[in-house]
């Protein structure tokens, strides 16, 4: 197999590895980079429901030695059931993890999303003081009936926080959490043009269309100089929700995914992203992605469908923690769990991620 390396080849706002911006005083150090981001679960000891921090930390690591960039407190993490205090433990957890195993330059995305615009503001400069180097927003969904239609609402929000936000601000689009909320394309690049602490967009819709409409402004030559970033480290990234058309979306300048399916197969992914920006150089590299981008897009589909409490009962499987989620989310029953190990999509992409994860131990 021809080797390939993690450089981005793709136009970030235009520039070939570069970043847009010049000035400005958010704190990110960490730059953001294109490249594959994993929503991980919160781990909670199984008689008390408190943080395992123990497992919660070991797979930080485990997935970041991938390559594979964290997000806490997302829809994996189950952000809906932390307090505010057990967000923040999560955060300082991770980057003392992640700086005792020597990723020290490894960012750490934390979600921020709340009810209110205020109580949002305030979970990011929470965030920024634990030592997030980015938040990832979601509009609440409680009251989706009056403002879901609203677009100077739902505009108002993210340039809100953008703007009192002390770190960058990426903008989760989720309509199956968020109510129904969908914000288009217009809107989001709207959004990119005009706030300059805004760092992307995550497109859990699912809609390819969409994304590509979207870099086909942000992934301009000529954005980066028109719209400079307030922080020259946070360009705006077009992120995929899903892990199922990767491929596709290396070919209209997306910038990688946010994807569940990186905590059970992180260096399968992470390889996925590799080759997929590989063959933009070299197509001869193009039937080794497609065959791989099939694997994982099988096992994202069915792995899936069992939600947080599958990945958890696959992570238990794999690497001998996982647990439950918080109620009132259920666990998997045992039949369901052992269904979903045996399935072959399943397999497939675990001996995939053996054999990777393997190679770069033997390494």
């Amino acid at each position: 197999m021809a080797a390939v390396n993690g450089t981005h080849t793709n136009g970030v706002n235009g520039v070939h590895n570069g970043v847009n911006g010049t000035n400005g005083t958010s704190s990110a150090s960490r730059p953001l980079t294109p490249g594959i981001y994993a929503p991980i679960p919160t781990f909670f000891l199984p008689d008390t429901e408190d943080l395992d921090l123990e497992s919660f930390t070991k797979h930080v690591v485990r997935v970041a030695k991938a390559g594979v960039r964290p997000l806490l407190a997302g829809s994996m993490g189950e952000a809906h059931h932390l307090a505010h205090a057990e967000r923040t433990t999560l955060i300082k957890a991770a980057r003392r993890a992640l700086d005792e195993a020597g990723l020290t330059s490894m960012p750490i995305v934390a979600g921020t999303g709340a009810g209110s615009t205020r109580e949002t503001v305030e979970l990011c400069r929470e965030a920024a003081q634990a030592g997030a180097d980015y938040a990832i927003v979601i509009a609440s969904g409680y009251y989706a009936g009056a403002i879901a239609g609203n677009r100077k609402a739902l505009k108002a929000f993210w340039a809100e926080v953008t703007e009192k936000s002390p770190i960058p601000v990426i903008i989760y689009n989720y309509p199956g959490a968020s109510g129904g909320i969908d914000l288009d394309s217009d809107l989001i690049t709207e959004l990119a043009t005009e706030c300059p602490n805004l760092a992307g967009v995550k497109l859990t819709c699912g809609n390819v269309g969409k994304l590509t409409r979207i870099c086909a402004t942000v992934s301009e030559p000529s954005f980066a100089s028109q719209y400079p970033r307030l922080n020259p480290n946070a360009p705006f990234l077009v992120l995929g929700g899903f892990i199922d058309f990767l491929l596709p979306s290396t070919y209209v300048n997306a910038h990688g995914a946010i994807t569940g399916l990186a905590n059970v197969a992180p260096y399968t992914i992470q390889r996925l992203y590799e080759l997929s920006e590989a063959t933009l150089k070299d197509p001869s590299l193009l039937p080794e992605a497609q065959r791989l981008q099939g694997i994982v897009a099988r096992a994202d589909f069915t792995i899936a469908k069992a939600s947080i409490a599958g990945t958890k009962a696959l992570l238990e499987k794999l690497y001998g923690y996982g647990g439950s989620p918080r109620k009132p989310l259920s666990p998997v029953e045992p039949a369901v769990a052992a269904a979903l190990w045996e399935h072959p999509h399943t397999q497939d992409i675990v001996r995939v991620e053996r054999e990777l994860s393997g190679k770069v131990a033997a390494a």
